[in-house]
């Protein structure tokens, strides 16, 4: 038991790690709008995206963006965050 919550954690923390790598080029993409990735950050970055896609548009699917005004507010990003980092500390007290 303690060995496949060990795997099911290392999981959870590899993708907490590319959530957080997606966070980084999303803002880049932000900050710097003509910034193209090139060589490995190409690789990174369709790694990245490749691998927290799925997840992102599942929650998307539930949870639509909250219209303020003339702007949308998408919290899946930070509730598919929040609910990582919550599996990691409930795996983490189980083992």
């Amino acid at each position: 038991m303690a060995t496949l919550l060990g795997v099911i954690s290392i999981v959870l923390y590899i993708f907490l790690v590319l959530l957080l790598a997606r966070l980084v080029l999303e803002w880049i993409q932000v900050f710097a709008r003509q910034w193209q990735p090139r060589g490995p950050v190409l690789v990174l970055a369709e790694t990245t995206y490749t691998a927290t896609d799925p997840a992102l548009k599942a929650v998307r699917k539930v949870l639509k963006p909250v219209r303020i005004g003339s702007i949308q507010l998408d919290l899946a990003f930070l509730v598919l965050l929040l609910a990582v980092s919550l599996l990691l500390n409930l795996i983490g007290s189980l083992a």
